[in-house]
């Protein structure tokens, strides 16, 4: 391994690249590549066997990462305090950071268990969701057009790493879930079993609509199952990212005890 370059400049061409990609939401889809912030994502993504193209250290930083977190790049870089805090999106800048390659978005698996997000607006939500998919076993995630960026610095954090094990893919329309061959599930506050009740199909995928108009006509028309989730406190409705939880575990318990 290389000895880590230092950088001085605050006009360095990597920092303004490194600040685009840390504080603009879409910045990924222009240069196909993604910060992450902190030990945890940076851990979570080594912890796929997956590779940082550029890893970016405080002296602090450095000082106190593990062997194969200063090794996972032959390029590291150390800035300042005062500089890494320029890159950051955070009211308390992490002391390092990886760049890494946008995963390609491939064509959907007709029959991967899956999760569909139908507008969701809140990045914290389908940060939240993602985490939720990839602990209960759904590996594809589709993002009907006008969801948050899937790969936001906000939805990152959310997630928690949760983005290396899973399949993303965004911007997509209704039209194209009919390439999917499980059937779609929805929740709904007016028809279907309640979700402990019903028998649910593995695999399937779950639809999760917007946060203020749930999901759209044309998706509910399109699931082949509709299910209530039980609230006997009375509140009008939960919010998605909860929802999901609960929808996902359910369908993760049903596939357990059917291939138990």
């Amino acid at each position: 391994m290389n000895e880590p370059q230092r950088i001085l400049s605050r006009d360095n061409p990597l920092l303004k690249r490194l600040r685009m990609q840390a504080q603009d939401n879409t910045a990924y889809r222009k240069s196909g590549q993604v910060w992450l912030e902190g030990d945890h994502l940076c851990r979570a993504l080594l912890a796929r066997g997956l590779r940082p193209l550029r890893s970016v250290f405080t002296e602090a930083g450095w000082e106190r990462s593990a062997p194969e977190v200063r090794q996972a790049c032959e390029h590291p870089v150390l800035l300042s305090p005062e500089l890494m805090a320029g890159i950051s999106g955070l009211e308390s800048p992490a002391d390092m950071g990886f760049v890494v390659q946008l995963p390609a978005s491939g064509v959907l698996v007709p029959d991967a268990p899956t999760v569909v997000l139908d507008r969701l607006q809140d990045a914290g939500n389908v940060g939240s969701v993602l985490r939720s998919a990839a602990a209960f076993g759904f590996r594809q995630v589709v993002a009907i057009k006008g969801t948050a960026a899937l790969w936001s610095p906000k939805v990152l954090r959310s997630a928690m790493g949760a983005h290396f094990g899973l399949s993303l893919s965004e911007g997509h329309a209704s039209s194209d879930l009919q390439a999917l061959s499980v059937p779609l599930l929805v929740t709904s506050s007016h028809r279907g079993q309640c979700l402990h009740e019903a028998s649910l199909p593995w695999p399937c995928a779950w639809v999760l609509g917007h946060e203020g108009q749930g999901i759209a006509p044309d998706l509910e028309a399109m699931a082949k199952v509709a299910v209530r989730i039980a609230q006997p406190g009375g509140e009008e409705s939960l919010n998605v990212a909860a929802a999901a939880a609960i929808c996902l575990h359910a369908s993760a318990v049903s596939a357990s005890l059917a291939h138990g």
